[in-house]
Parts: structure tokens; C-alpha cells; sequence
């Protein structure tokens, strides 16, 4: 009887542990804008990489601003839409938690960023931005799949090897480009599957 009582009380246990994970995940992220963001990224490397464009640490700065427009009009058009379309948020600022959460690292990097080029360091910027975009994925490590902290490991490593990297320059945007592209869709899949399956859970209970 003990033993029954046991594994009756370890039952409700999981089931508290899974209903507490299934509340904090997050699913605001649209994983298609993020592969769509990748693409952008990677189009904008091979774009600055050509002979024809300027070899200006400016005209690179510029460049990577067009890029970085780009992304956060995919993914937070994105977000923007679930908030307000999706039927299951109910327009609940709570649930854009996760989101904000991540706003101090990206905040830190633009600060970090205007620091650098008032200095002329633009060879630190890529470094600087991989590292402080793969702690922005740090606050997403209970509302998101484990898979995406991997994501953001994966960043911070790339930004230290960018640091240590002797004449890794920032007119060279392909390490830039390939770095994000690589983030980027790896993070989108994670994101798009994920989706894909709490959508398909979501159909079951509804039936």
C-alpha cells in the first residue's frame, strides 16, 4: 500500500513538473522567420564580400545594419503577429515575459557596439556580437528547447574564437555571415519543430 501511495504521489509530481514547463514554454518565436533571417544574413555576407562593395569599415558597419533591420522585421513581425492574431495568447502581456527578458544582453551589445566604433575597434564587433547574442539565448533556458541554449553555447564559442583570431578583420564579413547563418537556421529548425509539435498536442487535447 506504502509503495502504491509512492508511485501515486511521484505521478502528480511529473505531471506538476510538466504542466510547470508546458506554462513557461514559449512559442511566440516564429522558427521560418528565423531561417528566413538566416538567409538574409548570409546574403548580406556574400553581398559585402564582393570586390565592388566599398572595403570601408563604415560602409561594412552600414551594411550589417541593413541586415540586422531585416532580421528583426522577419522575427519580430513575427512575434508581433502571434501576440495579436493568435487566439490562444489573448492579446496577455505576461506571455511576452521571455521575450523582454532578452532584451538586456541585446541592449548591452548595442551599447557595447556604439562604444567600439567611437573608439574605431570594429575588428572586436563580430566577437562582441556572437557572445552577447549567445547570452540573450541564456534567458530562453526554461522557455525554450534545450536544444536552443546548445544554439547560444554555440555563439558564445564562435565569439571568443573571433577575439583570439589573429587578423580576423571586419571588412571580412564571411565569418560574420557564416556564424549567423549557421546560428540562425539551426536555431529556426529547433524553433519550427518544436512549434510543429505543441501545435499537434494541442490538436489532441482539443478533441
Amino acid at each position: 500500500m506504502v509503495a502504491n501511495h509512492i508511485h501515486d504521489a511521484l505521478a502528480q509530481v511529473r505531471k506538476m513538473q510538466e504542466i510547470i514547463l508546458e506554462r513557461r514554454s514559449f512559442r511566440g518565436y516564429s522558427g521560418r522567420a528565423r531561417m528566413y533571417g538566416a538567409l538574409a544574413t548570409l546574403a548580406g555576407a556574400l553581398a559585402m564580400s564582393c570586390p565592388r562593395f566599398p572595403d570601408s569599415d563604415l560602409w561594412h558597419l552600414a551594411g550589417w545594419a541593413v541586415v540586422l533591420g531585416v532580421a528583426l522585421a522577419l522575427n519580430y513581425g513575427a512575434l508581433g503577429f502571434w501576440f495579436l492574431f493568435n487566439p490562444r495568447v489573448k492579446r496577455n502581456a505576461a506571455m511576452l515575459v521571455p521575450a523582454i527578458d532578452a532584451l538586456p544582453a541585446l541592449a548591452m551589445g548595442a551599447l557595447m557596439s556604439v562604444g567600439l566604433v567611437l573608439k574605431g575597434e570594429y575588428d572586436l564587433l563580430f566577437g562582441t556580437w556572437m557572445i552577447l547574442y549567445g547570452l540573450g539565448h541564456v534567458s530562453y533556458r526554461q522557455s525554450l528547447p534545450s536544444a536552443n541554449y546548445g544554439v547560444g553555447a554555440f555563439y558564445m564559442l564562435c565569439g571568443v574564437i573571433c577575439f583570439i583570431w589573429p587578423g580576423l578583420q571586419f571588412t571580412n564579413p564571411l565569418p560574420m555571415g557564416l556564424v549567423f547563418f549557421t546560428g540562425e537556421l539551426a536555431g529556426g529548425y529547433i524553433l519550427y519543430r518544436n512549434n510543429l509539435l505543441r501545435e499537434a498536442e494541442d490538436r489532441e487535447g482539443d478533441q
